[in-house]
């Protein structure tokens, strides 16, 4: 025969596992969701960088145009 002291303590451990088994499961999906996340920055830092290299390489060429002076109204 078990003890209420034993059956209780069993019960405790049941409880507790079965709560623990869906805390465990959410941990796994907010993983995915923060690595989904993650994969979302990553793909706006991306586009950030490409659109100021091209406004870097559009300054550079610009500057490179004036130095040399290819405007038609200083060849007069």
């Amino acid at each position: 025969m078990i003890s209420r002291r034993k059956m209780f303590s069993f019960l405790g451990l049941a409880t507790a596992s079965v709560l623990a088994a869906p805390i465990s499961i959410v941990g796994a999906s907010d993983a995915e969701a923060q690595t989904l996340g993650m994969t979302r920055r990553h793909e706006r830092r991306v586009g950030r960088h490409e659109r100021r290299e091209d406004r870097r390489t559009g300054r550079h060429e610009r500057r490179e145009d004036r130095r040399t002076g290819s405007t038609s109204s200083t060849q007069k």
